[in-house]
C-alpha cells in the first residue's frame, strides 16, 4: 500500500511514486485533490478499478440501486461542498444511465468526474463486446455533448498527465468531465512526472488582469457614486467563486437592499436585515418587482440569464443603469471589462470608500399570512408556511427542493443557515432525494427535501440506503395524485395520473419514519417529531387535486402562452 503522507494542502494524501499502477495513480491523485467519497455502481467492465477505489485509501464508496441516483448524489456532494464528485460506472449500460445527471451538472456547472469502464484491446478485437452500441467510442461521443473533457485513456506514457489536466480542467470551468479506463488497463504501469508527483492537491483561482480589474471597480464606484436608490442581485456564481462573504460585506458597507435569483436561494442569508427576498422576472413578490423597476442601478453580481431567473421574460433592467459582472466579465452600462474574476470584483468593491445609502429594506415572498385554523384540508400553500415555521425554530438544515411544483414552491422556504440546492435551470426530475443524501454525506447536515410524487416515483425509493448510510433527510412528499403542475395546461388529466403509493408504509418498510399530514396541524406535528428522530423521515402531505404553489401556476401558463 503507497505511503500516506500530510499534503501541503492539508489534506489526506498518498505519496505519488515515479512509476505506479494506474489505477493506484488515479486513486492517490483523486485523494490528494481533496475527494473522499466515490458515487456509483460495479459492473463487469469496471470492476476492477471499482475495487481499487473501494481499499481502505482514506475513500469510501457509496452505491445506490440505479445510476442516474449515483449522478444525482454527485452532484448534491459537489454543489454543497465545492469538491469534485466522482462517479464510477459500467460501461454501455452504466454510463449511458448517467447521462442524464451529467447533462444538469453541466448546465448548473456543477464539477464532476465521471469514470467509466470500458472493453480491453483483445476484447474489441473478436468481436463486439456486450454494452456496446455502435461502436466502442459510442460512449465517448455522447459523453463529449454533455462534459468539458472527455478522453479514453489509452497510451500509458501520458496517462497521468491527461488525469492532471482533466480534473485541472473540471475545476476551472466547474463542469463535469469523463475519463474511460478500460479494464487492462487498470494494472498497466504508468510514468508519474515530477511536477505531479509534488502536486499539493490545490487549484489556484483565475487571476484577474490588474488593470482591467482596477478599472471595472473604479468605473462601477463612480456609478455607485452618483446612484440614489442602489440595488444588489446575488446570483449562484458568487457560492462558486466562494465570495458571499464579500456580498454580505458590500451589502453592509453600502446599506442597500439585497435579492438572489432563483438559482442562488441561500447564497445571502435570508435571515439578514438587508435581503430582499428572491427575484424572478415578473414572478417576484410585487414590491420586490417594484424596488427593481425604481433602482437608478442595479448591480448583479454571479447572475446567470436564464428563463427561470428572469420568469420566462425578458430583463427587467435596461443595460444603461446596471452592472453585471460573471466570473470572467464585467459590463458596466455599455463598457466590458474582459478577464476580471468575479470575487476580485466584489473584493475589490468592499475595498473602495463608497457611500452609505442606509436603505430600510423588507423581506418579502409570494406566501399569504398563516390562517388561524389548523385543522382544515392541507394545501401546498400551507406546506410552505409550515416548513418556514419549522426552519425557523430549527435552522441548520439544507433545504433540497425537487424539480416539478416544489422548484417554485421551494423558492418560498426561508432557509436559516443550510445551503439550498436545486436544479433551478436544467430541472430534472429525480434529483431530490439523492442529492440531499449526497449533500449529507459530504457535508454532515440534515436535509429537508420538498418533494412531489411524481418526481419521488423517479428516484424516491433510494432513501431506502439511508439506514445503511447513516443518513436521516427530512422528505416532505406533496402527493396530489400526479404530474400536478402540467394540469392548468393539458386537457386530458388522465395522461397526468400516477398510482398512489401507500408512501408512509414503505418509509416504515425501507428503515426509516413515515408519517400522514391532511391539514396544517398535523404536518406542524409531523415535523415536529421528524427532528426528534434520527432516522429518515417521509411524511406524506395530502393536497388536492389542481393545488399548485403560488408561482407555479403562473409560470406555467406563461409558458405555455410563450410555446402556443
Amino acid at each position: 500500500m503507497a505511503e500516506r503522507k500530510r499534503g501541503p494542502a492539508g489534506r489526506g494524501s498518498f505519496a505519488m511514486k515515479p512509476r505506479m499502477k494506474l489505477g493506484d495513480f488515479l486513486v492517490s491523485y483523486l485523494n490528494r485533490a481533496g475527494v473522499d467519497h466515490v458515487f456509483g455502481l460495479p459492473g463487469d467492465l469496471v470492476l476492477s478499478l471499482f475495487h481499487r477505489f473501494g481499499r481502505d485509501r482514506g475513500m469510501k464508496v457509496v452505491t445506490f440501486s440505479h445510476e442516474p441516483s449515483v449522478g444525482f448524489a454527485a452532484d448534491g456532494y459537489a454543489r454543497s461542498t465545492r469538491r469534485i464528485g466522482v462517479v464510477c460506472v459500467t460501461y454501455g449500460a452504466g454510463g449511458n444511465n448517467v447521462v442524464n445527471p451529467v447533462a444538469g451538472a453541466y448546465a448548473e456547472k456543477v464539477p464532476l468526474l465521471v469514470v467509466s469502464g470500458g472493453p480491453g484491446e483483445a476484447e474489441q478485437e473478436v468481436s463486439s463486446i456486450h454494452h456496446q452500441v455502435k461502436d466502442v467510442e459510442s460512449q465517448l461521443r455522447v459523453m463529449a455533448e454533455v462534459t468539458c473533457t472527455a478522453q479514453i485513456l489509452r497510451h500509458p506514457e501520458l496517462l497521468a498527465r491527461q488525469i492532471h489536466e482533466a480534473v485541472h480542467r473540471i475545476r476551472d470551468e466547474s463542469r463535469p468531465g469523463y475519463l474511460e479506463i478500460h479494464r487492462d488497463m487498470v494494472d498497466v504501469v504508468i510514468p508519474v512526472p515530477k511536477d505531479i508527483q509534488d502536486w499539493d492537491g490545490s487549484f489556484p483561482r483565475p487571476r484577474s488582469d490588474a488593470r482591467k480589474l482596477r478599472e471595472a471597480v473604479a468605473d462601477t464606484a463612480a456609478r455607485l457614486r452618483a446612484a440614489k436608490r442602489p440595488l444588489l442581485i446575488g446570483g449562484v456564481e458568487l457560492f462558486r467563486a466562494g465570495a458571499e462573504r464579500d456580498l454580505v460585506r458590500l451589502a453592509e458597507s453600502l446599506g442597500v437592499g439585497v435579492a438572489t435569483t432563483a438559482l442562488a436561494k441561500g447564497v445571502f442569508p435570508m435571515d439578514h436585515p438587508l435581503h430582499h427576498g428572491i427575484h424572478i422576472g415578473p414572478f417576484s413578490p410585487k414590491p420586490i418587482q417594484e424596488t427593481v423597476r425604481k433602482s437608478d442601478l442595479v448591480i448583479a453580481l454571479g447572475t446567470q440569464l436564464t428563463d427561470l431567473n428572469l420568469g420566462a421574460a425578458r430583463p427587467q433592467v435596461s443595460r444603461d443603469r446596471s452592472v453585471w459582472a460573471v466570473d470572467g466579465r464585467v459590463n458596466v452600462s455599455f463598457h466590458t471589462y474582459t478577464e476580471v474574476a468575479l470575487r476580485d470584483f466584489v473584493r475589490g468593491l468592499t475595498r473602495e470608500k463608497l457611500p452609505g445609502f442606509g436603505q430600510r429594506v423588507v423581506y418579502h415572498d409570494n406566501l399569504p399570512k398563516p390562517p388561524r385554523r389548523t385543522d382544515r384540508p392541507l394545501r401546498v400553500t400551507d406546506v410552505l408556511l409550515e416548513v418556514n415555521a419549522f426552519l425557523e425554530d430549527r435552522p441548520g438544515h439544507h433545504v433540497v427542493a425537487e424539480s416539478g411544483d416544489l422548484l417554485f414552491g421551494g423558492l418560498e422556504a426561508r432557509l436559516r443557515g443550510g445551503l439550498y440546492l436545486a436544479q433551478g435551470y436544467y430541472a430534472s426530475m429525480g434529483f431530490g432525494v439523492p442529492a440531499s443524501m449526497g449533500a449529507q454525506i459530504g457535508t454532515g447536515k440534515r436535509p429537508l427535501v420538498l418533494c412531489g410524487d411524481g418526481a419521488f416515483q423517479m428516484t424516491g425509493s433510494e432513501i431506502a440506503h439511508a439506514p445503511r448510510l447513516g443518513l436521516s433527510p427530512i422528505v416532505v412528499l406533496v402527493n396530489n395524485g400526479g404530474w400536478g403542475i402540467f394540469r392548468p395546461v393539458t386537457p386530458d388529466e388522465t395522461l397526468l395520473d400516477l398510482p398512489n403509493w401507500p408512501y408512509a408504509d414503505m418509509a416504515q418498510g425501507w428503515g426509516g419514519v413515515g408519517m400522514l399530514a391532511e391539514t396544517p396541524g398535523e404536518l406542524r406535528e409531523a415535523l415536529r417529531a421528524a427532528h426528534e428522530v434520527r432516522d429518515f423521515v417521509l411524511i406524506e402531505c395530502r393536497v388536492p387535486k389542481d393545488d399548485l404553489s403560488p408561482i407555479s401556476r403562473r409560470y406555467i401558463q406563461a409558458s405555455a402562452r410563450k410555446g402556443g
